[in-house]
């Protein structure tokens, strides 16, 4: 398979199979003109992606695409199969064929299987039904720059490895909003928070796009409308703000929390009586 701006085809892999250093996988990625992260999330329409950039574009789809994913994606791409400390997801439920068969075979480039904790198992290639498989480590990466306390999305942890190893493609992200809504949850383990900042703060920079994303920052009008106002003076206000706002909401969801607790305990119950075959592992 080759692709537009190959500098060396003989010398670089044109699947994942194999890969496991940092220099294979930026000789990979580089083959490559520009990388479309796709976030699983409700704001992604994947056709429409793919009509707004060229075809020669790398997409990135990540776990269970198959939330974005209502048909075989014909472009190049890959699948990034977060490991966990039983293996990834989509190994352990059975979900390897179902997801997999979301890419046509002709344009699917195979499987990053990226660990970002000492307690997450690698998988193997057979796990995957002998899909071309690769690995990358990011543990140290993710000690480095992470609050010590969570863990980082599989998309957040790829988009700051592409910056830091300065792979010479554009990157850009889809659907990476962070918002929550009755069917997209926000997984506590991540923190959204710090994930949003930098990525907006390097979109800022020009190190990477946000597709359909607005960038104003209104706060930054506002500095420049009254530039006698110290612009240290607008940021330690908005953290007040925001910090009396964050303890308004959480003693509003602990009071949730504790008109709520009789329905957890329901719930809790009526999950012990399932059978035993219908509880998915």
């Amino acid at each position: 398979m080759d692709f537009p701006g190959d500098h060396d085809a003989a010398s670089v892999a044109a699947t994942t199979s194999g890969l496991t250093s940092e220099q294979d996988w930026r000789a990979f990625f580089s083959r490559f003109p520009r990388i479309i992260l796709v976030a699983n999330s409700e704001q992604v329409d994947v056709p429409a992606l793919q009509r707004a950039y060229p075809a020669d574009s790398l997409f990135v789809f990540f776990n269970k695409a198959y939330k974005i994913l209502r048909q075989p994606f014909t472009g190049h791409c890959i699948l990034v199969s977060r490991a966990q400390p039983r293996g990834a997801n989509i190994v352990y439920r059975g979900e390897v064929d179902q997801v997999l068969g979301l890419f046509a075979p002709s344009t699917f480039c195979g499987i990053a299987n990226i660990r970002l904790a000492d307690t997450e198992t690698p998988n193997t290639q057979a796990d995957y039904g002998g899909a071309a498989t690769g690995h990358l480590d990011l543990t140290e990466l993710c000690r480095d720059i992470y609050p010590a306390d969570k863990l980082p999305t599989s998309g957040f942890a790829l988009a700051y490895w592409l910056l830091e190893q300065r792979v010479p493609v554009e990157v850009v992200l889809a659907g990476f909003s962070a918002k929550r809504s009755e069917t997209w949850r926000v997984v506590a383990v991540h923190d959204w928070t710090f994930e949003q900042v930098c990525l907006k703060v390097f979109a800022q920079a020009g190190k990477l796009s946000l597709h359909e994303a607005g960038l104003a920052n209104p706060y930054a009008k506002l500095a420049a409308r009254f530039p006698e106002i110290p612009p240290g003076d607008i940021s330690f206000t908005v953290a007040d703000v925001l910090s009396q706002r964050l303890g308004n909401t959480d003693a509003q969801v602990d009071k949730l929390i504790s008109l709520t607790g009789v329905l957890k305990s329901a719930d809790l119950f009526l999950r012990n009586l399932r059978p035993s075959f219908l509880k998915k592992r």
